[in-house]
């Protein structure tokens, strides 16, 4: 897993400061101006208002457009949504409770799951001694350059250096070796949550690739292999249902090729999401089948390692995120439902104003206990537009608006985050149809979300379409020989000029070439390779399997 930072976000007019939303009652007490975005970074870009403006840029909430600029629109949105802030040290962040609260949420639905699996939670140290990497060589050869080192304990030089865990397979497996003396100590299947450490790269970019992120890494250990096959996939399946069920983000399930599996690996299997906004893909998630007596050297047991981390997180807002920020999946949305006082002004009677109050409060009351995160946004200094905006920016996926009219009428009125569309919901009813909105909107951003990647997925056959098939936001799908020289051809041929600025600073940025996503586990079933006859897309030998190529994170 890599995780990223692109530069703080520019501080312009305040985005949560809109006009009122048009027909949006008064509030009842003299209106103040939204409060400032607090200073950020001194590395973060300063804001060109010029520049926005020429590039279609949006002056309330997020400035940029997503598919305008999609950097910085990215940017915008991780912060004045308050998912996170930018910190003293680059490339490390400050998750704030709008994050963590989604954090949580798939911790909590993982947690449950594996444990019913039979895996355990425990906690290894963070610091790894340099002889336990040594021991290690093939596997630490894939983190050499991201350790980083401890080397003084105050003005004292230690005697030996410390690496801070990048993973921990090189602090637990010696203990593993002590505890596993027989078959009869195995199955050992422990997890742990925790965070690591890895600093190899220059451009860090929030959630996506940061140099300390969180990360569940679970570890197990079997006497045969058809066991540990068996949990690698197990694990793989929850992962898809962490991003489809959850994050409503369609991904594909594969295994990686030779060249792109986890260092040390026997092979790898992933989830590998797709963002249409670049076309690039991003690895969302790995399940590790590792060779036998990875433990050494005691343990001769069948091993897997498999981690899901906070780029999650990322994925998530790059997908379903808009030109008003973020749009939150019901299920881990840290507040479903918002509901908003409207159509109260000076010339409402104390009457009506007690009588919205007193059904604000009593639908906040109905909507908790039945176990719907709802929240009132009842301020009295800022205009009902305000809050809509306030709320809209910060993605909540349901908002409820009640006024005199509506209180009279027994009803609220319900706006949707992710498509905006606006429906009457009966007071009498209102639990039961809460809830099937926020399903139906859960169901329907996956829906939408898929759609738009299937078809950006294509087969391509021969070369001369595979690279303007990527050019074009494409995945490809190529019958593949799945030799290694012919992955490293295809990186190279599929490479472009040109680059965009925060491309070419960027190492990893996908126009640098393509490389194999991974072999999708689900091969196409209305062209079959045929063993003899079907040629690979790029060097013409044989081809093995249908292979997923894009440009990626």
């Amino acid at each position: 897993m890599s995780a990223e930072e692109a530069v703080a976000p520019a501080v312009v007019a305040d985005a949560a400061a809109p006009a009122p939303a048009e027909g949006a009652g008064k509030a009842r007490t003299p209106k103040v101006k939204a409060p400032q975005v607090p200073k950020v970074n001194k590395m973060a870009p300063k804001a060109n208002k010029k520049e926005a403006a020429s590039t279609g840029a949006v002056q309330i909430g997020i400035e940029y457009k997503k598919d305008v600029d999609f950097p910085k629109w990215y940017q915008q949105v991780v912060t004045r949504s308050e998912m996170l802030e930018y910190y003293d040290v680059s490339g490390c962040y400050i998750l704030r409770p709008w994050a963590y609260k989604i954090w949580q949420e798939i911790q909590q639905w993982f947690d449950s799951e594996i444990q019913e699996l039979g895996v355990e939670n425990s906690y290894f140290p963070m610091f790894v001694p340099a002889k336990n990497l040594e021991k290690e060589k093939d596997h630490v050869e894939g983190f050499a350059a991201e350790v980083a080192w401890v080397t003084k304990a105050g003005s004292s030089d230690l005697e030996e250096p410390l690496a801070v865990r990048p993973t921990s397979e090189t602090v637990m497996y010696p203990y593993y070796a002590k505890w596993v003396r027989s078959h009869r100590d195995l199955p050992l299947r422990l997890n742990q949550w925790c965070n690591v450490v890895r600093w190899e790269f220059k451009n860090p970019q929030p959630f996506l690739r940061t140099r300390e992120f969180l990360w569940q890494e679970g570890h197990t250990a079997f006497a045969t292999k058809a066991e540990a096959d068996t949990e690698v996939h197990q694990i793989l399946e929850l992962y898809r249902q962490v991003y489809e069920d959850l994050l409503a983000v369609p991904v594909i399930k594969g295994i990686k090729s030779e060249k792109e599996k986890f260092a040390g690996g026997l092979y790898t299997t992933t989830v590998e999401g797709y963002i249409p906004t670049t076309g690039r893909g991003i690895q969302a998630a790995t399940s590790h089948s590792l060779p036998s007596g990875e433990a050494r050297p005691a343990c001769h047991a069948w091993q897997n390692s498999w981690g899901l981390t906070t780029r999650s997180l990322g994925v998530m807002i790059m997908v379903h995120g808009d030109d008003k920020g973020l749009v939150l999946p019901p299920r881990v949305a840290a507040v479903q439902v918002i509901v908003i006082p409207c159509g109260v002004n000076s010339k409402t009677s104390e009457e009506d104003k007690v009588a919205v109050d007193e059904r604000v409060a009593d639908i906040a009351k109905q909507l908790k206990k039945a176990g719907i995160r709802a929240k009132v946004d009842d301020r009295s200094t800022y205009s009902v537009g305000y809050k809509f905006n306030h709320w809209e920016l910060r993605g909540v996926p349901v908002r409820l608006e009640v006024g005199p009219k509506d209180v009279k009428s027994n009803q609220a009125l319900a706006a949707r985050r992710d498509n905006g569309e606006k429906s009457t919901i009966s007071h009498e009813t209102l639990v039961k149809d809460v809830r099937t909105l926020l399903d139906t909107v859960q169901a329907d951003m996956f829906t939408r979300a898929k759609e738009i990647r299937d078809a950006n997925v294509i087969k391509v056959e021969d070369w001369k379409d595979f690279v303007p098939a990527l050019d074009n936001k494409k995945f490809c799908l190529i019958p593949w020989c799945e030799e290694v020289a012919c992955e490293e051809e295809i990186k190279e041929k599929s490479a472009r000029t040109g680059l965009a600025t925060e491309e070419a600073q960027d190492e990893k940025a996908p126009s640098m070439g393509a490389k194999s996503l991974c072999i999708p586990l689900e091969q196409p079933q209305d062209k079959p390779i045929v063993a003899g006859e079907t040629k690979c897309a790029s060097c013409g030998k044989d081809a093995k399997r249908w292979a997923l190529f894009g440009r990626s994170y």
